[in-house]
């Protein structure tokens, strides 16, 4: 067996900031690619948090390089697309929370026990309610599968905990878990809060205290949010979860077992209530999507769209871990925005031009809930019914060799087989999504565009679950995601990128040049959305 790479954190911090020039031309792919990492995500952007100096720094660099390889502005101002969003902040220092039975109240720590969610829209001052749990928190009756049948959850707080039935895709489970805040709220519950069991914790709690104190956004305009009214979003310490339970007579350890084992688990009331108050501060503030268009060369198919996106917000500035307070985001998602770049210039420089346009979209706000995809692929620069595909970029991950691919979303539409015949062409075989219920479909800025009708692929390396490879990025995800050590110190792969840009231009190219749009296959789910 081969051995894993072993990515521990890296404590020495990155130099201090510089002003990167534009990668010389003559380096090789990776080492282009890396250079605008390099820019991307050194000190000096200070994370790209959305709204910040830095994210606006990191933008104009974005804009010098479209400038520099000819592309031409498709924003409403320029290459820009401004979006007003409100910035709310959880004061977790102001705010309480405690589980309440007929002896008394047992306090939750916040945020060390219960972390409070801000995103979504305004929260709820104060909550005093029953508890109903909901098992999976699934609302599927498509496929025969509703977690919330026969319970009553009005006026009362869900919870659910993560997994789902292993008969059900990890795509469909993950559109479930998107949409079930909003259908909640519709139905006149109060709050969700999500349960991890311990083995399927991805990211430390000790990580997710850490991000609490960072500023959540939600829409300025009203009409895009997710709910109408306040509504309570929290998450609780997978070592707190059985507190949750007493009182009913169940053993959540058996519980957890069953959704490990993808085994059915039924709701039922929950004996306590929960009582908390939650402040917060407000300020509104606009953070712009960056979109760059490369014309089409046919007359016929010029006006309609393959998207490219990938976000370019990171999380910022936030609480120091071993003394540094960067979150840099090279892989997530500095990368993703180097890719788009060296494709752009691929294309631009390539002898048989993409017969229908591209266009680069560089979204704000993704680690905010997608925020900026969302109100892009909802209101387009260009008409919405034109876009005829996304193709996402988003932590590709380049800490092992490229083997396969991943391309998340190849079994709903007919985008899988451009991605098939890709594979085949250049040996980087289709490896299905080892960890489905890591909810990956729903959680990049592809489901935005998903959401509105429009077929779409997510691209990752290829591995398969029990590999040292899938021990690599379990370690990523475990020692360096979402932290400071997400830096330009890791352990990385340029040239391995390039082979993984190059397989995503011969996509592009065969998407836009297909003579027919994309379209979903008859059996997906997602066919309903089509407009």
């Amino acid at each position: 067996m081969r051995t894993p790479f072993i990515l521990l954190p890296l404590l020495a911090l990155c130099p201090a900031p510089v002003a990167f020039a534009a990668p010389d031309m003559s380096k090789s792919d990776g080492a282009r690619w890396w250079a605008h990492v390099q820019a991307l995500a050194n000190d000096g952007m200070e994370g790209r948090g959305t709204g910040t100096p830095g994210y606006d720094r990191a933008a104009d660099y974005v804009i010098a390089q479209f400038e520099t390889l000819g592309l031409k502005p498709m924003g409403v101002d320029g290459y820009k697309q401004p979006v007003a969003f409100v910035e709310q902040t959880v004061l977790s220092d102001q705010s309480s929370a405690a589980l309440v039975d007929p002896t008394g109240e047992k306090p939750l720590a916040v945020p060390g026990d219960l972390i409070f969610s801000g995103s979504g829209g305004p929260v709820p001052e104060r909550i005093d309610a029953s508890m109903v749990f909901a098992g999976y928190g699934l609302h599927l009756p498509e496929v025969g599968h509703d977690d919330f049948a026969g319970l009553d959850i009005k006026g009362k707080v869900v919870v659910v905990l993560s997994g789902g039935p292993a008969t059900i895709s990890g795509a469909l489970k993950s559109h479930a878990r998107s949409e079930r805040t909003r259908w909640l709220a519709d139905r006149g519950a109060l709050g969700l809060i999500t349960l991890v069991t311990p083995k399927q914790v991805e990211i430390p709690w000790s990580r997710r205290v850490a991000l609490a104190s960072a500023p959540a956004l939600y829409f300025a305009d009203n009409s895009l949010r997710e709910t109408q009214t306040a509504f309570l979003g929290a998450q609780l310490d997978p070592a707190k979860s059985a507190l949750f339970f007493e009182g009913t007579g169940r053993d959540f350890n058996a519980i957890a077992a069953a959704a490990d084992a993808s085994a059915p688990v039924p709701g039922f009331p929950l004996a306590l209530r929960l009582k908390a108050q939650v402040a917060a501060k407000r300020r509104d503030l606009s953070s712009p999507n960056l979109v760059a268009v490369l014309p089409g060369s046919d007359p016929k198919l010029r006006g309609e769209y393959v998207v490219l996106s990938a976000h370019l917000d990171g999380y910022g500035i936030g609480t120091p871990i071993k003394g540094d307070a960067i979150y840099n985001g090279a892989l997530d998602n500095a990368s993703g925005v180097a890719s788009l770049l060296e494709i752009a210039r691929a294309l631009k420089a390539g002898k048989d031009a993409p017969k229908r346009s591209i266009l680069f979209a560089i979204v704000t706000a993704e680690e905010k809930g997608l925020l900026g995809a969302r109100y892009f692929a909802r209101r387009p620069t260009v008409p919405q019914k034109s876009i005829v595909a996304d193709l996402n970029f988003d932590m590709a991950l380049p800490i092992f060799p490229l083997t396969s691919v991943t391309p998340v979303g190849y079994d709903q539409s007919s985008l899988g087989q451009d991605a098939a015949a890709v594979s085949a062409a250049m040996n980087l075989p289709i490896t299905p999504d080892p960890f489905p219920d890591r909810n990956v479909f729903i959680r990049s800025d592809q489901y935005a565009f998903i959401r509105e009708g429009i077929p779409a692929l997510f691209f990752k390396y290829g591995f398969k679950a029990g590999t040292p490879e899938a021990e690599t990025e379990k370690a990523w995800r475990a020692n360096i995601y979402h932290s400071p050590f997400d830096d330009l110190n890791q352990p990385v792969m340029p040239a391995e990128t390039a082979k993984l840009n190059d397989y995503v231009t011969a996509v592009t190219l065969r998407v836009a040049n297909g003579p027919a749009r994309p379209r979903w296959n008859d059996d997906s789910f997602f066919k309903r959305f089509a407009k």
